[in-house]
């Protein structure tokens, strides 16, 4: 009887418990069509393209995108003014709370609109000698008698230096722990920095005026020892945070394209009483990127287009599910294969790795792999011999742009070799591309050579040389002995590591 009372208990616990979502849009540019003297010169009302026509397309396809999201909070970057909110209010009556702040200097503000009710709103003031830019808005709600708070931010652009951006950091990390340690709360909005802002520092120097010290990961501590803080090693320090970014798979990691290239500008940064038995809780796995067919084709972003006027925002909205009691069944997954370390981004406790084969090895570093499954590469390997089996404890992992890699392990035990190495390596032709070949070793398999690229079959796949000397000075054919498939920022491409790995063809 006393089971069967704890578990009506537990069921009903559940079934009354309430799911919420919340979400962060930067709208890019919603201008009013009042002048103020702060617009941007394209927005002048009613000069070049920006009018009351304008005006309205871009108001209901904001409205659109509002109402395809249905979220219970949302967080509006690039917004001028209070008349515009009022505009996006009187048609959407479900968010009864909302609040917009801005500087009187500033081109644009912040906003937050709310289903749930908002008991108080506070301005955290950032500002500069030098520049202008936007202040971060704290707000507290209140949802079956619990308060929990959203920092809605939007940062200085990629146009600053870092050190703008830490201060930002800086002055939320002050607030933040000027907070009872109860409080739940969020960090959400543009923040003008990836996810991985550490490695954005080193591939673009002129923004690196901090040391490489970032906001993101240094000051609000989503990274310790250079390692991101995960789901299981948050409480490891205090202050620290989960980005939500690192829940999806490295290819989905994006809500603004820039030159091609993907980036995480927009944030949603959680604390570690998102993850602990009382008030919010954090649905794990529910973070994504909010891309229906309107808003991106074929990788490019609908954004507005002041000649054509029409289009959204150059972002795209990202949301996550919060609970007000905790979820059952969201226990982390245990760890023991390779294949399992290209699912996630951290591991929350070290695990162990049986029968890793060494099939490649490069002065300190290897790639070993297990049967049936997939291939990674290893740093600081000096003691792992080639062809040998291993059992491995691993301490850490790493995406290095995109590249998953070992970086912390230690050797349990020596294992009998593999009688067979054969089945261990790729010797036929392959779509190089898949994602699921990375860090496999290709063996004597024949190229042909031009302009940092080997062609095959019709098609073709970037090459590295490590040694830049290596490098064929003319079109040629050469027959690689031994290569790592590897994989940079979006592109995969063949790995060449030393003179031995390849020969030249006549």
């Amino acid at each position: 009887m006393k089971k069967i009372i704890i578990l009506l208990f537990i069921i009903c616990s559940f079934l009354f418990s309430k799911e919420f979502k919340i979400a962060s849009y930067n709208v890019e540019n919603f201008f009013d069509l009042n002048y103020d003297v702060t617009e941007y010169k394209e927005f002048i009302p009613n000069r070049s393209h920006w009018n009351k026509k304008a005006y309205k397309t871009k108001l209901n396809n904001v409205l659109k995108v509002l109402n395809d999201l249905n979220a219970d909070i949302i967080a509006l970057q690039e917004i001028e003014s209070k008349k515009v909110i009022n505009d996006l209010i009187k048609k959407l009556p479900e968010y009864k709370y909302y609040k917009f702040i801005k500087y009187d200097n500033s081109s644009v503000g912040v906003a937050i609109l709310s289903k749930i009710k908002i008991i108080n709103n506070k301005q955290i003031d950032v500002k500069f000698q030098d520049k202008i830019f936007r202040p971060i808005l704290e707000t507290t709600f209140i949802l079956d008698d619990i308060k929990f708070k959203i920092f809605n931010n939007h940062w200085p652009s990629k146009r600053s230096k870092e050190k703008y951006r830490v201060k930002y950091a800086y002055e939320l990390l002050n607030r933040i722990k000027q907070l009872p340690s109860t409080m739940d709360y969020i960090i959400l909005g543009d923040l003008n920095s990836n996810y991985n802002e550490n490695e954005t520092l080193y591939s673009n120097k002129k923004l690196n005026d901090t040391l490489y010290i970032t906001g993101i990961n240094n000051v609000l501590n989503t990274t310790i020892d250079n390692n991101f803080v995960s789901k299981g090693t948050i409480k490891n320090k205090q202050y620290s945070h989960y980005n939500l970014w690192l829940e999806l798979p490295y290819k989905n990691r994006y809500s603004y394209i820039f030159k091609s290239n993907n980036s995480t500008p927009d944030n949603m940064i959680l604390p570690a009483s998102l993850f602990d038995d009382e008030n919010i809780f954090y649905k794990y796995n529910s973070f994504n990127v909010f891309k229906p067919d309107y808003l991106i084709k074929n990788r490019k972003i609908n954004r507005w287009n002041m000649r054509k006027q029409d289009g959204f925002s150059d972002h795209l909205p990202i949301y996550a599910t919060f609970s007000t009691k905790k979820l059952i069944n969201q226990e982390i997954k245990r760890l023991s294969t390779i294949q399992d370390i290209y699912d996630i981004t951290q591991i929350n406790e070290p695990f162990s790795l049986k029968d890793a084969v060494v099939i490649y090895k490069s002065n300190n570093s290897a790639i070993v792999k297990q049967k049936n499954s997939r291939a990674i590469f290893i740093y600081n390997a000096q003691d792992l011999k080639l062809n040998n089996s291993y059992d491995l404890k691993i301490f850490s992992i790493k995406d290095f742009y995109g590249l998953k890699e070992i970086d912390k392990f230690k050797i349990i035990k020596k294992n009998k070799k593999p009688k067979n190495m054969d089945n261990f390596y790729i010797d036929k032709f392959n779509d190089f591309s898949d994602l699921n070949l990375q860090n496999e070793v290709i063996k004597n398999l024949v190229f042909t050579y031009k302009d940092k690229f080997l062609y095959y079959e019709n098609s073709k796949i970037r090459v590295y040389f490590k040694d830049k000397n290596l490098i064929p000075k003319v079109e040629t054919k050469l027959l690689i002995k031994k290569a790592q498939i590897g994989y940079f920022k979006k592109s995969p491409q063949i790995v060449i590591y030393n003179k031995n790995d390849f020969k030249y063809l006549k």
